[in-house]
């Protein structure tokens, strides 16, 4: 068959990669615009646009989809199905009636949950156990198209959205291709999601990562897990920014307000939250990279009783 494939980050990246494996031809790849980026502001390329330029694979980086001009455009590749992951925008009819077996997409979630542009990270910050891909025919709402195929995949204690992505991207290009082969043999039959079940997952921005420390601890710590690497999540000692990395619920029993500092120890910093004991054990500041507390403590004085919140003034 003649395979578009649209995508555009590191995620996007095992589906284009294992679609160039298999017995198809990908024959021109759509992906974002090169975006300025770093202090630099330099333009820097998506991945699937590197990847496609070393498979010599014609891209098309267009800054608007919805144009009788990238749809001409498109039309002129001759796709036969259309694949899609993680591009980053939503395809409108005239797209997604353009190759005749449709327009295939690789979601990271099980879906009907978590239906959005952040799957992976609302996984973790919700302190789900398993997640997984669903392929599944497009339709013109966000993510809710008939599903084809779904495997399951665990999210360990440790994980946080970045060590989860690269598995989940795995296991999307591996389900993408089964999906195709069996589209080509007849053998799938869509099903259709249970709105019912749904749930949302949306583009996170850098104002949540603030964290709040009147929830629990096990929710906060799951809240730094899903947020690394991006947006981080933060919290205010005074005027200076901790971004922290990671952190521990060791099952104590909160008295004090939260965001109050417990105790300061030689590997952790512990705060009250909401419902119990929250440890702190790898930190960074503004003018520091990443460290473990205890690191962290040998070059600043963090006291007993001080305060933990947004930004003083």
């Amino acid at each position: 068959m003649r395979i578009v494939f649209m995508g555009t980050p590191e995620f996007a990246v095992p589906s284009l990669e294992a679609l160039l494996r298999s017995d198809d031809a990908v024959v021109g790849v759509v992906t974002q615009p090169d975006r300025p980026k770093g202090r630099g502001q330099q333009l820097v390329s998506p991945p699937v646009k590197l990847v496609a330029e070393r498979a010599g694979i014609p891209v098309m980086q267009p800054l608007k989809i919805r144009t009788p001009e990238f749809l001409q455009a498109l039309s002129a590749w001759q796709p036969d199905l259309i694949a899609v992951a993680a591009y980053g925008r939503i395809l409108h009819t005239p797209i997604l009636r353009l190759p005749p077996m449709g327009c295939v997409n690789v979601h990271g979630s099980l879906l009907p949950k978590y239906r959005g542009a952040a799957p992976v990270q609302w996984a973790v910050i919700h302190g789900e156990t398993e997640t997984g891909i669903t392929t599944m025919l497009m339709d013109e709402g966000m993510d809710t198209g008939p599903m084809l195929l779904q495997e399951k995949l665990e999210i360990s204690p440790d994980d946080t959205a970045g060590t989860l992505a690269p598995r989940l991207a795995e296991l999307g290009g591996r389900l993408l291709v089964a999906t195709i082969t069996q589209l080509k043999a007849g053998t799938l039959t869509p099903k259709k999601q249970d709105d019912g079940l749904a749930t949302l997952a949306p583009l996170l921005k850098k104002e949540d990562g603030l964290i709040d420390w009147t929830i629990n601890a096990t929710a906060i710590v799951d809240r730094v897990r899903g947020l690394s690497p991006w947006p981080g999540a933060y919290t205010f000692f005074g005027a200076e920014r901790w971004n922290v990395w990671q952190a521990a619920s060791n099952g104590g029993a909160a008295t004090d307000k939260p965001g109050t500092i417990v105790s300061v120890q030689k590997q952790a910093i512990v705060v009250a939250t909401g419902d119990g004991l929250l440890d702190i054990r790898e930190i960074q500041t503004a003018s520091s990279k990443r460290m473990p507390v205890g690191q962290f403590l040998a070059g600043h004085r963090v006291m007993t009783g001080g305060r933990l919140g947004s930004p003083v003034v």
